[in-house]
């Protein structure tokens, strides 16, 4: 018996979490970013 169904069916899954993740984490990334700016300016 063969595995690769089920491999492909948790790699396409794997996938599109992935996927969905990034727009998230942009986010966050994008935040913190901001947040260090300010800082840095409130220390000048």
């Amino acid at each position: 018996m063969s595995n690769k169904p089920l491999s492909r069916i948790l790699v396409a899954i794997a996938l599109t979490l992935a996927l969905s993740a990034c727009n998230t984490v942009s986010g966050i990334g994008k935040d913190i970013k901001k947040g260090g700016e300010a800082i840095e300016k409130s220390a000048k």
